[in-house]
């Protein structure tokens, strides 16, 4: 038999839909961050990557940098375990009493991903609920949705951002049955922000748990970097928060927050915890010096605001299809899987601008998209050479402009 066969059938189906994915050699260069060498089959050229998620540039900063040096030196390179078999290095829980400080809760436990965190934490948690019903925001990371559906127990989706149809859901699941609802605080490829004042309202009223992603918000939003919870003064009343250290921390890990009883549960629990090598030392100290470091500095927040909304400006009045969002996140709608694949090698190969293609399955079809993350060393003729790269492309692409700008006559 002919295994191959499986397979390549498979990456022809994907190639047929136009979403076949295809990665952008891509090297960062620490002190001038967003330019990075591209090495491509032509040869090797600077960049200006204006995708990243590093949204703060912390993965450069020097603290961070200095910290995951210094830890290497002195302690060496891999934690030598998982974190029941000498796995348990100090940098590591010094790292867990950061974040839970961070979030004003009783404890944290680190993942190896956010994608994990999510993954096992939320699985675990409603396993050991009995007969939970998980209630999703319709527009929840591939992560929770694959934690919901690894717990399985019943689950329901509600509309994104709907409360009142969240209300309905919680209503018709009765008072006395335990019930945990699952969002995101901020959605990264609309911008949007969840109502967490009426949704905490709604799990107080009908007895329900809740569970927060803020991995697009923690470092950014807030007073110390807490994220949309802290900024809306919710912290207090979200039961589990999630978060990452791989965005706007500049390093690598997921993690959850809240109660120690909760959080000791799904340490106790939890497989993809329980059977996997610890992080780092080295990148548990640098995470650490990240955090502290914008607990207390609010320079980067301020400047990554002011540079999404003069980017947004800018290409708004270009006359760019700039979709509506209230958060550093700046969609360019594209609507077709083709043309915003082109889109995208277009800016790379002649503009030497890289902007990964969003293309289903990670957003609707007939909604794709070029999603812009400025951060606060994109200064300002990077944006404005941002803005006519994307004009040249939209004209040769055919692509439709929301009105006739300036810099198209």
């Amino acid at each position: 038999m002919d295994y191959s066969q499986f397979f390549n059938t498979a990456l022809n189906r994907l190639h047929d839909e136009r979403r076949y994915r295809v990665f952008a050699d891509l090297e960062r260069i620490a002190g001038r961050f967003p330019h990075a060498t591209w090495h491509s089959p032509k040869g090797s050229r600077n960049v200006v990557i204006w995708c990243s998620n590093d949204y703060l540039g912390m993965g450069q900063h020097p603290k961070v940098v200095g910290a995951m040096v210094e830890t290497a030196t002195r302690v060496g390179t891999g934690a030598g375990g998982t974190r029941n078999i000498a796995g348990t290095h100090h940098p590591l829980v010094q790292l867990e009493a950061e974040l839970a400080d961070l979030h004003g809760k009783e404890a944290s436990l680190l993942f190896t991903s956010g994608y994990v965190s999510n993954q096992t934490g939320i699985s675990t948690l409603a396993k050991l609920i009995p007969n939970c019903l998980i209630l999703s925001d319709a527009l929840n990371h591939n992560s929770m949705i694959e934690g919901v559906r690894q717990a399985g127990c019943e689950r329901q989706i509600f509309r994104h951002n709907d409360v009142a149809h969240l209300e309905e859901l919680l209503i018709a699941a009765g008072p006395d049955r335990p019930k945990l609802i699952v969002c995101e605080s901020l959605y990264s490829m609309d911008g949007d922000v969840a109502p967490l004042g009426k949704i905490c309202d709604l799990a107080e009223q009908y007895g329900a748990m809740t569970y927060l992603d803020e991995v697009h918000a923690v470092g950014m939003y807030g007073p110390r970097g807490g994220g949309i919870a802290e900024r809306d003064g919710a912290m207090h009343r979200i039961d589990i928060v999630e978060g990452t250290l791989a965005k706007a921390f500049g390093c690598l890990g997921g993690y959850i927050a809240g109660r120690a009883e909760v959080i000791d549960a799904v340490r106790s629990y939890a497989p993809g915890f329980i059977f996997t090598t610890a992080l780092p030392p080295a990148i548990c100290s640098a995470a650490t010096a990240a955090i502290r470091h914008l607990k207390t500095s609010n320079w980067e927040r301020e400047r990554h605001q002011d540079r999404a909304a003069r980017t947004k400006a800018i290409l708004t009045a270009a006359g760019l299809p700039v979709m509506s969002s209230d958060t550093h996140i700046v969609p360019l709608f594209v609507g077709d899987p083709e043309k915003c694949k082109r889109a995208s090698d277009l800016l790379l190969e002649d503009h030497g601008i890289y902007i990964q293609p969003i293309n289903y399955p990670t957003v609707a079809k007939g909604t794709e998209r070029l999603r812009i993350t400025p951060s606060p060393y994109h200064d300002d003729g990077l944006i404005d050479a941002l803005a006519e790269a994307l004009l040249q492309v939209w004209d040769r692409l055919g692509l439709p402009l929301h009105q006739k700008s300036l810099a198209a006559e």
